[in-house]
């Protein structure tokens, strides 16, 4: 008979990362995260969720006692998403060989955990925190993950949606070749605003972090605050984020558009972190970071990644997007050195953010899923609405 472990000592928390290893051990495309990394998302001194939330971790153990899924449930009272009046819990962390009665004990011990702190519905896979990290189920695009980004075998869809899971919204991921020719219509518009002197690009310079990281805050808080469960994000907080990029950030990847020296846009790219990570087999202690300075300073990474592209809302619609991605990529393409690039994901309820991404002459190379499960199964599902 099959039973669920709760994570309550530093032995079972040891069981619920090392199950993976053996899930994907034969799985080449599987990079081990960090440790470290999951470790902190349920470290009440780390994860600043657990101000307005909690969580709780189990493992499941088949009759022979080996462990063959393990999962987390949370409740955070910030979790919100337009359109929902009622409240919402998450799970996440899901593991599990391709058994459905095994997934369902899993996510039936997540549903009545949330039942039992009121809320009435719950989305997976998602993290106990921010949406960059640990957010959806993969459904294509079997290939190495992200840094910090979900990886899955193909039968956990059937597992989710077997049991009563629905497509809340789509993640997709979008890619192309570093070397790969703008369309003309960006130089076009890059040349109507490039005649006007008020508008000015620049790359992010790492001696100035202070002043890059308020006026991100600035562009963050016009752009993106209140959309999707977005919060405002404080200067404090920018400065806090940007001081843990500095060691990896490269100024050729980070860049910002000023209209009469105030900041109306940022692009703000990373290396992809995992093409070092994943030769440390979930390690970073002293040893592992000397390897990875040491493989950062050979310039290992061929790909880097897109985690913000923003526009403050009186400037969109104006070519400001056009004008950013050509200033920066004269540099990018000239002298970086990298390849490869891929977007972190965009929703599919943001229709004007994916219309930019297919029109840099991208391909869709991924796509994630986050579902939502209805406790009563006769109210009315709806999917994540439209952002205008």
């Amino acid at each position: 008979m099959m039973d669920m472990v709760p994570v309550v000592d530093g032995e079972t928390a040891r069981c619920f990362l090392q199950l993976p290893v053996e899930l994907y051990r034969t799985d080449l495309n599987w990079i081990r995260p960090l440790d470290k990394d999951i470790r902190e998302v349920f470290d009440p001194g780390k994860n600043k969720t657990f101000r307005h939330g909690e969580c709780q971790r189990w493992i499941l153990r088949d009759e022979a006692g080996k462990h063959i899924g393990r999962v987390a449930a949370f409740v955070n009272k910030k979790y919100r998403n337009k359109g929902t009046d009622f409240p919402v819990g998450g799970m996440g962390f899901f593991e599990c060989i391709d058994d459905q009665q095994a997934a369902n004990m899993l996510f039936d011990h997540c549903r009545s955990w949330l039942l039992d702190r009121g809320m009435e519905a719950m989305d997976g896979p998602v993290n106990f925190g921010e949406r960059d990290r640990w957010w959806g189920l993969v459904v294509d695009g079997y290939h190495k993950p992200l840094y910090c980004m979900n990886y899955n075998p193909p039968y956990y869809r059937k597992l989710f949606e077997n049991y009563g899971f629905r497509v809340y919204f789509n993640q997709v991921c979008f890619g192309m070749r570093v070397d790969t020719q703008l369309q003309e219509k960006y130089f076009t518009r890059h040349a109507q605003l490039a005649s006007d002197p008020g508008f000015r690009a620049t790359q992010i310079d790492k001696r100035k972090l202070n002043r890059f990281a308020e006026d991100f805050s600035i562009i963050y808080n016009k752009a993106w605050a209140g959309h999707g469960g977005n919060k405002s994000i404080e200067r404090k907080q920018a400065l806090t984020i940007f001081n843990g990029m500095k060691k990896v950030m490269d100024e050729k990847l980070v860049w910002y558009v000023y209209y009469k020296d105030e900041p109306i846009a940022c692009w703000l790219n990373l290396p992809d972190l995992n093409e070092y990570f994943g030769m440390l087999n979930g390690k970073f202690g002293l040893l592992q970071k000397l390897r990875f300075l040491w493989m950062m300073k050979r310039g290992k990474s061929k790909k880097f990644v897109g985690l913000v592209f923003g526009i403050v809302p009186e400037f969109q619609g104006m070519g400001v997007d056009a004008y950013m991605i050509v200033e920066g990529s004269k540099v990018i393409q000239s002298s970086s050195g990298y390849e490869e690039y891929e977007m972190q994901w965009i929703g599919d309820f943001n229709p004007k953010m994916i219309n930019i991404a297919e029109s840099l002459g991208t391909n869709r190379n991924r796509t994630l899923v986050t579902y939502r499960f209805l406790f009563d199964r006769d109210r009315e599902f709806r999917r994540h609405p439209m952002l205008s």
